[in-house]
């Protein structure tokens, strides 16, 4: 059964030379949470603070907060990259975490090169890969440049190369970090279909953006996360109103209304 459950997680990053104000902001600025201090003495960054969770298969999440709050730090923990300071997480089922576009790629190789390594980093076979290639390459709309190392690539080459990859995969648990931008407006459009079609394969979605169409579009609820806790959890446009405004909310309420309230 695929499900998310966390018990009062919190992760903490030590700072072992952290005796100037500048350097406790700039770990603060990088990490989100608080500064404090741990059993040892050590200055930490209290990146995520009694984080309790319990999601389950057909969830669809979203998480809202400014940067730094804590947003990519949860789904890193969820995702096992990091492990919690105190607290648990039981995380079960097929995890695909799509963090940073660009990790697995290698500049040296072909775009159809890192189309298969991009796969295996996700935990594809190099035969699913395979199989998935044609679509991938049409989805991409890169031609020739495909059989090109990708150090050739501008960055929106390699953004539709990387989007093509994570949208073609098959996820029990889906962890998303926004991370698209540097595309034309009319391959947006396509990208967020594919993604939409992702998220309907998926058994379960958390996802981190500062899209509240996007959000409005692939989730049904919402957390707020403010240095590293959660303030408050509930229906997508009732956070956005906590967080942002009645103005914010009343056009996720649109596009909810568009969709008719039907999770995807």
């Amino acid at each position: 059964m695929v499900s998310i459950d966390t018990y009062d997680a919190c992760v903490d990053f030590p700072i072992f030379d952290a005796k100037s104000r500048s350097m406790k902001k700039a770990f603060l600025g990088a990490a989100g949470g608080a500064i404090g201090r741990n059993d040892s003495n050590v200055v930490v960054v209290e990146a995520l603070k009694n984080i309790n969770l319990h999601l389950r298969e057909g969830d669809r999440v979203g998480l809202v907060g400014h940067n730094g709050a804590g947003k990519s730090t949860l789904l890193r923990l969820l995702s096992g990259i990091y492990e919690p300071t105190r607290g648990s997480a039981d995380v079960r089922g097929r995890v695909a975490p799509v963090f940073d576009l660009g990790v697995g790629m290698d500049p040296e190789i072909s775009g159809m090169e890192n189309i298969i390594i991009r796969g295996l980093f996700l935990g594809q076979t190099r035969k699913q890969m395979k199989d998935k290639l044609d679509d991938i390459a049409d989805f991409t709309e890169l031609g020739d440049y495909l059989h090109m190392p990708l150090r050739t690539y501008s960055t929106g080459m390699r953004v539709r190369l990387a989007l093509g990859v994570v949208t073609s995969i098959e996820p029990e648990i889906l962890l998303l970090d926004e991370g698209i931008g540097a595309v034309d407006s009319a391959f947006m459009a396509k990208a967020r279909d594919r993604l939409t079609a992702l998220v309907e394969r998926s058994g379960l979605l958390v996802f981190a953006s500062h899209s509240n169409e996007f959000l409005a579009q692939l989730c049904d609820t919402a957390l707020w996360i403010d240095h590293g806790e959660i303030r408050q959890v509930g229906l997508v446009d009732e956070v956005v109103e906590a967080y942002e405004g009645k103005e914010a909310a009343d056009a996720v309420r649109r596009i909810r209304d568009e969709r008719g309230h039907r999770p995807l």
